[in-house]
């Protein structure tokens, strides 16, 4: 009785969304709980709708909801006592949390969030930081950190958070859970503390409160997302293009290439190999995004050297700031609230910013949206790493500094900065740590990535085990692997008719496996192009050496050898084509073509 007494249990009535029934704060995070939770609560469902009407679609599912969402009758944390101290009650609950339960889903909490839900590591001052279940001693990340640790604990079966620069979707990496951010406008966001910018003006962008949420299955981030963005139902659509960044891959410190050839095998196996394209990303947005650079010589007067996504990020937390203390910087001078140094470094960083530097953000977020829009249009996925390092240390002193707010967050900017939707899938672990991959859709095809993800994620787990394995097995095997990402790249370049670049794929494929005829050959159609007739006959001919029935060899050889002046040695390989392949075009018009010129 002691004990029941103890939770003073208190039942309110929310309408149509059901009952809610709130515990006493936790003063404390509680071990068990993995210092998720700031607030247990439950927000009943209605009944469910007489037959033959189907259930609520929710139905059976629990979720948490991050300390930034208004419930009617209770103050909304944001993070900070003091906050909690010198506001009001909320008189509504908030559009989001109420269409879940209406959904049949049960709120079973309120979680954790960084101070005033600013930061990006996860660590809280003024309460216990919430333990990372996948990384003990690592951070969670943040802001979302609590709503992602109740996940991965398995506490709820989904949870909500907000996401302006990565607040769920760098927790969701460091934690190895899903984590979707939708697209800009598409989630209602009444009811949301906003963290970077007034709801109530038409300057509101990016950088307010977007909400997103967590889950372990992908059919629930789906349903989920279904029921929260009130799409109509719709055949499922399959990507028609998939660009993987190779470049941002390149820079992880994590197994970059392990990823991106699980992504690579997963499309290949679903949806053929000729959706597939490799992108230089930096190159791309160098030359789609030209407010980048006088961005740069503006801020730092052509002095910081950095790449296009890290001053992406710092563009993104520019605005952030600037809009941050528009909203909060009345408030934080009146209360003079105990702070996190991280929003007092930025609060004093954020008087420096001037309207030129904010005009230049505007441009290049409006850049970046067209960027996007081109690059994907309406049915293709980019691919890139979720963030770059691995999650902090517990207690580091490097997540107080500004290269490490950029870093965490310099692939999350693609999306915030383009008003994209984005999802973080986990595949695996590397030094006890999660990794993951984002994909990214443009603005307003949410529906279709989270359609794609549901579609992608059995085969996508599968191939990240067998890269794994492979990895683990020995450099052979990982040298055929790399040879063969090198081909393809060589592929997508003579696609594009960038002849000298193929050459270069192909060869770096050759070094790391001299054995393969395809390599050789591939090679000698790029110095065909190239009019490098010696070295595609050269090609040809080690292609031949290795595979007697390689029909592309021959036509190849045969190709060179004519230009050379070759005409009887030609004549042979298009014959030999013939014999092998009797009905090919090529071989039969060259050999006539040849014999009637040099009979």
């Amino acid at each position: 009785m002691a004990s029941q007494s103890a939770n003073l249990w208190v039942l309110l009535g929310l309408g149509l969304a059901g009952i809610l029934i709130l515990t006493r704060k936790l003063k404390k995070a509680v071990k068990a709980d993995f210092g998720a939770f700031v607030e247990r609560l439950k927000l009943l469902p209605p009944p469910q709708p007489p037959p033959p009407k189907a259930p609520h679609p929710l139905t059976g599912l629990s979720f948490a909801i991050s300390d930034v969402f208004d419930v009617n009758g209770f103050v909304t944390g944001f993070g900070n006592p003091d906050w909690s101290r010198t506001h009001e009650p909320a008189s509504q609950t908030s559009t989001v949390v109420t269409t879940l339960v209406e959904g049949g889903a049960t709120c079973t909490g309120r979680t954790v969030v960084d101070d005033m839900a600013f930061g990006i590591s996860g660590e809280q001052i003024h309460f216990d930081t919430p333990t990372n279940p996948a990384a003990p001693a690592r951070m969670p990340g943040g802001s979302s950190s609590g709503a992602a640790v109740a996940v991965t604990a398995n506490f709820v079966d989904f949870s909500l958070g907000t996401d302006a620069v990565g607040g769920v979707r760098v927790p969701a990496a460091y934690c190895g859970v899903l984590g979707f951010r939708p697209s800009h406008g598409t989630v209602s966001h009444t009811g949301i503390i906003p963290v970077s910018a007034s709801l109530d003006t038409v300057a509101f962008s990016e950088f307010g409160p977007t909400a997103g949420w967590f889950a372990r299955d992908p059919s629930i981030l789906r349903h989920v997302g279904h029921v929260l963005l009130q799409v109509p139902f719709a055949a499922l659509r399959n990507p028609r293009n998939v660009v993987i960044a190779d470049d941002c891959f390149q820079l992880l410190k994590s197994p970059g290439d392990r990823v991106s050839q699980a992504v690579t095998k997963a499309v290949e196996k679903l949806f053929g190999r000729q959706i597939l394209r490799h992108e230089n990303l930096e190159a791309y947005l160098n030359s789609k995004v030209p407010s980048l650079k006088l961005f740069a010589d503006k801020k730092f007067n052509g002095e910081r050297k950095s790449s296009s996504t890290n001053l992406l990020a710092y563009a993104m937390h520019m605005l952030r700031r600037h809009e941050f203390k528009q909203n909060h910087l009345e408030w934080i001078d009146d209360a003079k609230p105990n702070l996190d140094p991280v929003i007092s470094s930025q609060m004093q960083g954020a008087l420096e910013i001037t309207d030129t530097i904010i005009d230049s953000c505007h441009a290049i977020r409006n850049e970046m949206r067209s960027a996007l829009n081109d690059l994907l249009k309406d049915d293709g996925i980019l691919v890139i790493p979720t963030v770059a390092e691995p999650p902090p240390k517990t207690g580091a002193k490097e997540i107080q500094s500004e290269d490490y707010q950029i870093r965490s967050c310099s692939f999350s900017s693609i999306a915030s900065m383009s008003g994209g939707c984005q999802v973080c899938v986990p595949v695996g672990f590397h030094d006890k740590c999660p990794i993951s991959v984002s994909f990214v859709a443009r603005q307003g095809g949410d529906r279709f990535l989270l359609d794609t993800i549901q579609t992608m994620y059995a085969d996508l787990q599968e191939q990240a085990e067998l890269a794994t394995k492979s990895s683990a097995s020995g450099n052979a095997l990982s040298k055929e692997t790399s040879a063969e990402m090198a081909k393809e790249k060589g592929n997508q370049a003579f696609k594009e008719k960038q002849w000298q670049k193929a050459i270069g794929f192909y060869t770096e494929a050759i070094k790391l496996n001299g054995n393969s005829a395809t390599y050789f050959s591939n090679r000698a159609a790029a110095h065909l192009e190239m009019r490098n007739f010696l070295q595609a006959e050269t090609d040809s001919s080690k292609a031949i050496d290795l595979d007697k029935k390689n029909v592309k060899a021959y036509l190849r050889r045969g190709t060179a050898r004519e230009m050379l002046g070759y005409y009887k040695e030609a004549i042979e390989d298009f014959r030999y084509a013939l014999v092998l392949e009797p009905t090919n075009k090529r071989a039969s018009l060259s050999a006539d073509r040849l014999k009637k010129s040099f009979p």
